[in-house]
């Protein structure tokens, strides 16, 4: 296509909707993905990976997940639905392109990629929170001679058996990898630096989901929701502390909506801890030839370590337009206008009502923006 609407960055979930409700409104796009498939990072995830959110409010717009999944769908299944989209609405990304750098081209948005460079504008990042896995180093990590692997790397077990095994980090990933370990009989610990908050996957037999949707239609603030669910939540989880854990000041909502952190959604992981099949650690002063030093002191041997420290993608590498993003690289701004007429982000924070059904809600509303501006040029020209 040599005169598109729209150029669409990413075919993810979030661009794949993007292309959808777009051309939806009418617009035409061009849809560019560095991969060779649709849904790249999905397919790179570790193998028992199920959706935390529900299937029932997973869906993109104008498909709904099947009914035939379960409540909450597998990485294999979630894989499956965006090809069936793609498929559905006619979407036919450019595949293996990737945009080296997004720029204003007069009243252009201007892609350059290696085989050329595609104009439209208006312009959508789609690229995801997954691209760029954060890798911390301590003191010592270049004398340990374990293996050293980020999560976004772990499949699953088969590696790791008859070894002992130090999982760094307490999000979902952690979590669930340190689950899977434990399950499959690997002695393994958790790395906790800092304070956390745990939420449970289902609350008084409702996806907590559905619990978070229903406080924002509330518009209550973080604090108050928190304040309200405390209760219900030490009861459904029991003692943090007595597992060797640290509850953080700030409750589950407000860690979300200040500092962008989800909390752990318990699948299970906290019935490994107790049970002693996972063990807890402070978090790491050091490492030595053979293992980690914490910072109580304690000195213990591994033989792997698996980093479950999260993702920093920095778009500044990709697009360098003053006020659009944040000091780390990071979009102000993702599912509205920004602050430069036709660049828009989707799906790019997270979100504690499911980031999947925000990606939906902002597509949506991206489009009918979109048209907006497009007809706004059109009466301008």
């Amino acid at each position: 296509m040599t005169n598109p609407d729209a150029i669409i960055i990413g075919a993810g979930p979030a661009g794949l909707a993007c292309a959808a409700t777009m051309r939806g409104a009418g617009l035409s796009i061009v849809l560019l993905e560095k991969a060779d498939n649709v849904a790249s990072a999905w397919r790179r995830h570790y193998d028992r990976l199920h959706l935390h959110t529900d299937r029932n409010h997973s869906g993109l717009p104008g498909m709904a997940m099947p009914k035939s999944y379960p409540l909450y769908p597998s990485r294999e299944q979630v894989v499956s639905y965006l090809e069936a989209y793609a498929a559905r609405f006619d979407i036919k990304p450019t595949f293996g392109t990737e945009v080296v750098r997004l720029r204003r081209d007069g009243a252009q948005w201007r892609a350059d990629t290696a085989g050329g460079s595609v104009s439209a504008p208006i312009a959508v990042v789609a690229t995801g929170m997954a691209s760029e896995p954060y890798r911390p180093s301590w003191p010592g990590s270049e004398t340990y001679r374990g293996s050293v692997v980020h999560s976004s790397e772990y499949r699953n077990p088969a590696a790791y058996l008859g070894k002992r095994v130090l999982v760094v980090g307490f999000g979902n990933s952690g979590g669930e990898i340190a689950l899977d370990l434990a399950e499959a009989g690997v002695d393994v610990a958790l790395a906790v630096r800092g304070p956390v908050q745990i939420l449970p996957r289902d609350l008084l037999g409702l996806p907590i989901l559905t619990w978070a949707i229903f406080y924002r239609h509330l518009r209550l603030p973080a604090r108050v929701v928190d304040t309200i669910n405390a209760p219900v939540l030490r009861l459904a989880l029991g003692s943090m502390e007595s597992l060797g854990l640290r509850r953080a000041s700030k409750g589950p909502s407000q860690m979300v909506a200040e500092d962008g952190r989800i909390p752990l959604i318990d699948v299970g992981t906290l019935g490994k801890i107790r049970d002693g099949s996972i063990q807890i650690r402070g978090g790491i002063d050091r490492l030595t030839n053979d293992g980690a030093v914490f910072d109580d002191g304690r000195s213990e041997a591994y033989g792997a370590i698996l980093l479950a420290t999260g993702f920093r993608p920095d778009l500044r590498r990709l697009i360098d337009v003053d006020g659009v993003l944040d000091a780390h690289g990071a979009p102000r701004v993702t599912g509205q206008a920004t602050d430069v007429p036709g660049l828009y982000f989707c799906g790019q924070i997270v979100s504690p009502t499911g980031q999947l059904r925000e990606i939906g809600i902002e597509a949506q509303r991206l489009a009918r923006v979109a048209r907006q501006y497009l007809a706004a040029c059109h009466g301008a020209a």
